[in-house]
């Protein structure tokens, strides 16, 4: 695998949910993540042994904090780019999904040849939703309208509708529903890899605290070896939809954190 030249990780809260739909409450994951990341319950090494709590590059740069007089997209975009211009790789913790496309803005001035690979139950490749144009349900439209990536591969899907499949075919979306991902398909990436992940393409068995559980999905395991077997670098990512307000006993905490552990070993690897 290709080194990437970005030398350092860091790890961004990004807890704004400003464009959700239906209910609010993922503003407040970045610290229940942390939390879990950290609980004296495990420890901070990763499945291929990396040490997480000992990587004089890995870095946790808080999170951003966002008032009424500032536009929310030109923050996110001004401090991922910033981070980019300092040779870090990032991952985010959202947040609502819509916080993706600001961060993929910026990522675009620094990868001309990105793939992104989206694990989600649903497409979000509305054009708008409720009125909002940058709704978390329409963030993909707006990337691959914008020449941000190359290629989207989505993977889970189980909620297309009749619309988003003709915006996928508009804008030339890879997607491998759950039907499909039951087939073990193949993943056929070039170039670097940016990885967005939502919680709620796990069942809702295995992460209740999503504000749109979609049943049908995949359990931890899945997603982990999805992870861990990307087929070229990772140099960034972002997770997001955790709904803190909808998991009272914590376990979406526990997936998520071990879902940011794995993340964090393929940056540092890629």
């Amino acid at each position: 695998m290709e080194k990437s030249k970005y030398n350092d990780v860091s790890i961004i809260g990004i807890p704004f949910d400003g464009n959700s739909s239906f209910v609010r409450g993922t503003a407040l994951a970045p610290p229940r993540i942390r939390q879990a990341f950290h609980s004296p319950s495990t420890n901070l090494f990763s499945e291929n042994l990396t040490d997480l709590g000992s990587i004089h590059s890995l870095s946790d740069l808080g999170d951003l904090s966002f008032s009424e007089e500032e536009d929310a997209f030109s923050l996110i975009e001004n401090t991922v780019h910033a981070a980019l211009k300092q040779d870090s790789r990032l991952l985010c913790l959202g947040g609502d999904h819509s916080i993706t496309y600001p961060i993929l803005k910026a990522y675009a001035t620094a990868f001309a040849q990105l793939t992104v690979v989206q694990l989600d139950a649903h497409p979000d490749l509305y054009d708008e939703f409720d009125g909002n144009r940058f709704s978390h349900a329409c963030p993909f439209t707006r990337i691959m309208e914008e020449n941000l990536a190359q290629h989207l591969i989505q993977i889970g899907i189980r909620s297309m509708n009749a619309h988003q499949k003709e915006q996928a075919e508009r804008l030339k979306v890879e997607t491998i529903d759950m039907r499909a991902w039951l087939k073990k398909p193949s993943i056929k990436v070039k170039g670097p890899i940016y990885l967005s992940l939502d919680m709620d393409v796990l069942d809702p068995a295995y992460a209740p605290g999503v504000s749109h559980p979609e049943g049908g999905g995949m359990i931890t395991r899945e997603v982990i070896e999805i992870i861990q077997n990307l087929p070229g670098p990772l140099v960034g990512a972002d997770l997001v939809e955790y709904n803190p307000n909808h998991d009272p006993t914590g376990i979406t905490d526990v997936a998520a954190a071990k879902l940011m552990k794995e993340i964090l070993a393929r940056l540092l690897e890629s």
